[in-house]
């Protein structure tokens, strides 16, 4: 109540940017906080054309806000520009669910300013770019950073409001890392949201002395799985993929299987029946169609799948020409 009388006392509407459900959360997490929200997104065709995953029309949440703008382009060129300048109370924004950079003119009329978040495994200025919670679960990272901070021009190189760190355990997927960094982003904007809208909040530039790096943009292609990979490499790319996001998929006879859920079944480590077995190989369908891989150092599991059905005995196709390889750091790490 006391944030939202000082934001009523100052005239003040929250400007949201974003398009997901990330965003949904977060807009119910400031309706909460009895906070006037004003949202900026897109349409479905917008969405689908720059393969937003975990899109969400927002237009169908009408109680949520008091105006909804649905943006012509994902990058707020032209048309958009103008119309936003006419929203009220331009003082404070927050970018949630919004993978695309905020133009400076849009930037520049903002009071206050808009704050987004970023996160990586290393920490801004480490980090930055694209796909990092896909990244962190790859690398199998242990913590992650979400850091509250606010936009300027270039990629993700604002100052840094507050940050928030969270363990990555070996149970979760893209799914729960998205549940756990927008937790982590509500808390951050709650605990500083009156010194923002008061302009007390003293931020922290990002320091580049040491360096920085940036991730590489993920795409649905990329998530195609190599069965001679290491299996532990071939479980985390599944968690790393899944929903939201399109999935770790392979082919069997042509056809399209995407896996959402596997785990280790044997290693290599022991006696198990499939050790003669090649990489790729069907070695089991049981009769809840759950089915058995052979992989480099053992034997996965698919526990969920879309697409045909396995059969017992066939292959899966393993093609180096559609297999894209990313380049790692000295570190080891895709951060480059």
């Amino acid at each position: 109540d006391q944030i939202a009388k000082l934001i009523k006392t100052k005239e003040m509407n929250i400007i949201l940017f974003g398009c997901k459900d990330t965003t949904l959360h977060t807009a119910r997490f400031l309706r909460s906080l009895k906070l006037n929200i004003d949202l900026v997104t897109i349409s479905p065709d917008v969405a689908s054309a720059n393969n937003v995953a975990g899109y969400t029309d927002l237009t169908n949440h009408t109680t949520l806000f008091s105006s909804i703008y649905v943006a012509k382009s994902y990058s707020l060129k032209g048309e958009d520009v103008e119309v936003i300048k006419k929203l009220n109370n331009l003082n404070l924004g927050f970018c949630i669910g919004w993978q695309r950079l905020i133009p400076k003119e849009i930037l520049d009329i903002f009071s206050i300013g808009i704050f987004g978040m970023h996160g990586s495994s290393r920490n801004l200025p480490y980090g930055k770019g694209r796909s990092p919670m896909n990244w962190a679960l790859i690398e199998d990272q242990k913590w992650f950073h979400t850091n509250l901070f606010k936009y300027q021009s270039d990629i993700d190189n604002g100052p840094i409001v507050d940050t928030c760190t969270f363990s990555i355990n070996f149970y979760d997927t893209a799914e729960t890392m998205h549940y756990k960094n927008t937790l982590a982003m509500c808390h951050l904007i709650k605990v500083n949201l009156k010194s923002l809208a008061n302009g007390e909040k003293q931020t922290q530039p990002q320091s580049i002395e040491d360096g920085e790096s940036f991730y590489p943009k993920r795409i649905p292609s990329d998530g195609i799985i190599d069965w001679r990979d290491d299996i532990y490499n071939i479980e985390r790319l599944i968690r790393a993929v899944t929903k939201p996001f399109s999935g770790a998929f392979s082919f069997l006879e042509g056809k399209k299987i995407v896996i959402e859920r596997g785990s280790i079944f044997y290693t290599d480590l022991e006696k198990h029946p499939f050790i003669n077995s090649k990489f790729g190989e069907i070695l089991e369908v049981f009769p809840n169609n759950k089915f058995l891989v052979r992989c480099c150092g053992g034997v996965l599991i698919v526990h969920e799948y879309k697409g045909t059905s396995p059969s017992f005995g066939k292959t899966f196709e393993i093609s180096d020409n559609t297999i894209k390889r990313f380049k790692r750091n000295d570190y080891g790490f895709f951060d480059v």
